[in-house]
């Protein structure tokens, strides 16, 4: 006698035990934890150790075994007093030895005859070997045995198949993950990101916002661009083309192109440039003065009588 069943904790979750009632849940519970459950899922339990652990009277014990087999969970037999948990093996069975053993013990014990020979099948579909399952019942039942025999045989086969068809998805999994791989070298844009590191995630991100999406051939050059520039210096000019309304890339790479030619690759570079140029910038002020500057005549006591004389007559004349 186990001194514990363990429920597994999907049971709760189960859909079945979803829709019972508390009151059914209590007993199904019951039904599969208490002091005479077996290994292989066919005990006796008369209906009175039902009203004594359970606190149910006889009704209500006779109506709650008759709904869980008409829920298909159960089988009850009056004669005996044995209870048949279907689809107990699924969770409870085990190919190791001594469990093996335990349960083809415990199927000799049972008096139902049916549910001898249903756990018998059980044990065969699980995988059991013949030869471990009871002579009397093979010796008794030689048209059976037949059965057994072939559909141990019938298990053989299903198990080399579904390794077989184990292996083959291994293979497909292998197969979609080199797929994969010559997806993502052949279209960088899909993988930018991984490609560089976070670096190219910033400028990407910042093209993607200002300039438009990326394609095969821009994520390229993004790639390009992250390593020959910074992101401080991608970002001005990024700022340069919206502040001149040409968000393009043909423009972007203009400016980014001539930075290159003055071997500025850094936003410091760009700073020290700028200042360079401010400091050699030739000062025009000055160096042209002379042009806004008005040409002095000559005095009036500088001329001769004879000019002014001239002059007066001439003012006559243009007067007349």
């Amino acid at each position: 006698m186990a001194k514990y069943r363990a429920i597994q904790v999907d049971f709760w979750e189960d859909g079945f035990v979803l829709d019972l009632t508390p009151e059914e849940k209590y007993f199904y519970l019951y039904l599969l934890s208490n002091s005479r459950t077996t290994q292989c899922g066919c005990y006796e339990l008369p209906c009175k150790v039902i009203e004594m652990q359970t606190g149910y009277n006889r009704e209500t014990v006779q109506k709650l075994l008759k709904r869980f087999e008409e829920y298909g969970k159960i089988n009850y037999n009056e004669e005996t007093k044995e209870i048949l948990i279907k689809n107990w093996h699924k969770f409870n069975f085990s190919k190791s030895p001594k469990v093996r053993n335990c349960i083809l013990k415990e199927i000799e014990k049972i008096k139902s005859k049916d549910y001898k020979d249903y756990l018998y099948r059980v044990c065969i579909e699980y995988g059991y070997p013949i030869d471990t399952v009871s002579k009397d019942y093979k010796n008794s039942n030689n048209s059976l045995n037949k059965d057994l025999n072939s559909l141990s045989i019938d298990l053989g086969e299903k198990e080399k198949e579904k390794e077989k068809e184990k292996e083959k998805e291994k293979e497909k999994e292998k197969e979609k993950q080199k797929e994969k791989q010559k997806e993502d070298t052949a279209s960088p844009e899909k993988n930018v990101s991984k490609l560089v590191g976070n670096d190219l995630k910033q400028f990407t991100n910042l093209y993607e916002k200002n300039i438009g999406m990326v394609n095969q051939l821009t994520a390229q050059w993004l790639i390009d661009i992250s390593d020959e520039i910074d992101y401080p210096l991608f970002k001005r000019a990024i700022e340069i083309c919206t502040e001149r309304g040409k968000t393009n890339l043909g423009y972007l790479k203009g400016i980014i192109n001539n930075w290159s030619n003055k071997n500025i690759h850094t936003m410091e570079q760009l700073q020290a440039y700028k200042l360079q140029q401010e400091q050699d910038k030739p000062k025009q002020q000055g160096k042209f003065d002379f042009l806004d500057k008005p040409k002095t005549t000559s005095n009036d006591d500088e001329l001769d009588e004879e000019a002014l004389e001239m002059l007066r007559k001439l003012e006559e004349w243009g007067c007349n």
